[in-house]
Protein backbone atom coordinates (compact mmCIF):
# COMPACT_ATOMS: atom_id res chain seq x y z
CA UNK A 1 0.00 0.00 0.00
CA UNK A 2 1.14 3.47 -1.17
CA UNK A 3 2.06 6.20 1.13
CA UNK A 4 0.13 9.75 1.80
CA UNK A 5 -0.52 11.40 -1.36
CA UNK A 6 -0.11 15.59 -1.98
CA UNK A 7 -2.87 16.81 -3.72
CA UNK A 8 -3.26 20.45 -4.59
CA UNK A 9 -5.88 22.22 -6.44
CA UNK A 10 -4.62 25.76 -7.72
CA UNK A 11 -6.62 28.10 -10.19
CA UNK A 12 -5.24 28.45 -13.64
CA UNK A 13 -3.72 32.01 -13.43
CA UNK A 14 -3.73 32.70 -17.21
CA UNK A 15 -8.02 31.74 -16.82
CA UNK A 16 -10.34 34.39 -16.16
CA UNK A 17 -14.00 33.64 -14.23
CA UNK A 18 -16.09 33.42 -16.43
CA UNK A 19 -20.02 33.29 -17.07
CA UNK A 20 -21.33 29.79 -18.69
CA UNK A 21 -24.69 29.57 -20.91
CA UNK A 22 -26.46 28.67 -18.04
CA UNK A 23 -25.58 31.83 -16.05
CA UNK A 24 -23.17 29.76 -13.88
CA UNK A 25 -19.84 30.62 -12.87
CA UNK A 26 -16.82 29.02 -13.75
CA UNK A 27 -13.14 29.11 -12.25
CA UNK A 28 -10.82 26.77 -14.22
CA UNK A 29 -8.55 24.67 -11.74
CA UNK A 30 -5.16 23.12 -12.31
CA UNK A 31 -5.06 19.19 -10.30
CA UNK A 32 -2.17 18.01 -9.02
CA UNK A 33 -1.18 14.84 -7.02
CA UNK A 34 2.67 14.62 -5.44
CA UNK A 35 3.78 17.76 -7.45
CA UNK A 36 2.69 16.24 -11.34
CA UNK A 37 -0.05 17.67 -12.90
CA UNK A 38 -2.99 14.94 -12.89
CA UNK A 39 -5.97 17.00 -14.63
CA UNK A 40 -8.17 20.25 -14.97
CA UNK A 41 -11.51 20.37 -13.68
CA UNK A 42 -13.87 23.48 -13.85
CA UNK A 43 -15.18 24.79 -10.07
CA UNK A 44 -19.32 26.09 -11.72
CA UNK A 45 -20.90 28.67 -8.92
CA UNK A 46 -24.52 30.06 -9.05
CA UNK A 47 -24.72 33.20 -8.83
CA UNK A 48 -25.76 33.09 -5.47
CA UNK A 49 -22.64 30.62 -4.19
CA UNK A 50 -20.65 33.52 -6.25
CA UNK A 51 -22.11 35.96 -4.69
CA UNK A 52 -21.30 33.99 -1.02
CA UNK A 53 -18.06 33.74 -1.91
CA UNK A 54 -17.35 36.85 -3.17
CA UNK A 55 -18.32 37.99 0.07
CA UNK A 56 -16.47 35.49 2.37
CA UNK A 57 -13.25 36.89 0.90
CA UNK A 58 -13.52 40.14 0.97
CA UNK A 59 -14.35 39.60 4.46
CA UNK A 60 -11.42 37.28 5.17
CA UNK A 61 -9.09 39.34 3.31
CA UNK A 62 -7.69 42.02 5.84
CA UNK A 63 -6.05 45.92 5.82
CA UNK A 64 -2.60 44.60 5.17
CA UNK A 65 -3.49 42.38 2.06
CA UNK A 66 -5.22 45.54 0.51
CA UNK A 67 -2.30 47.60 1.49
CA UNK A 68 -0.29 45.47 -0.71
CA UNK A 69 -2.71 46.80 -3.89
CA UNK A 70 -1.03 50.53 -4.42
CA UNK A 71 -2.03 52.95 -5.33
CA UNK A 72 -5.24 52.66 -2.81
CA UNK A 73 -6.79 53.73 -6.20
CA UNK A 74 -6.74 50.12 -7.74
CA UNK A 75 -8.32 48.51 -4.91
CA UNK A 76 -11.49 46.69 -6.16
CA UNK A 77 -14.66 49.11 -5.49
CA UNK A 78 -15.53 46.06 -2.65
CA UNK A 79 -12.33 46.77 -0.72
CA UNK A 80 -11.93 50.60 -1.00
CA UNK A 81 -14.24 51.22 1.73
CA UNK A 82 -12.90 48.31 4.45
CA UNK A 83 -9.11 49.65 3.57
CA UNK A 84 -9.75 53.49 3.92
CA UNK A 85 -12.05 53.66 6.66
CA UNK A 86 -9.34 52.34 8.85
CA UNK A 87 -6.63 53.95 7.21
CA UNK A 88 -7.81 57.43 6.07
CA UNK A 89 -5.91 59.51 4.08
Amino acid sequence: MGGRQDTRVSRVPSKPVRREADGSLAIDLWLRRDGAFESDASLRLTPAEAETLHAQLCYALDDTTAALISPVSDLPVCRKGVFTTRHPA
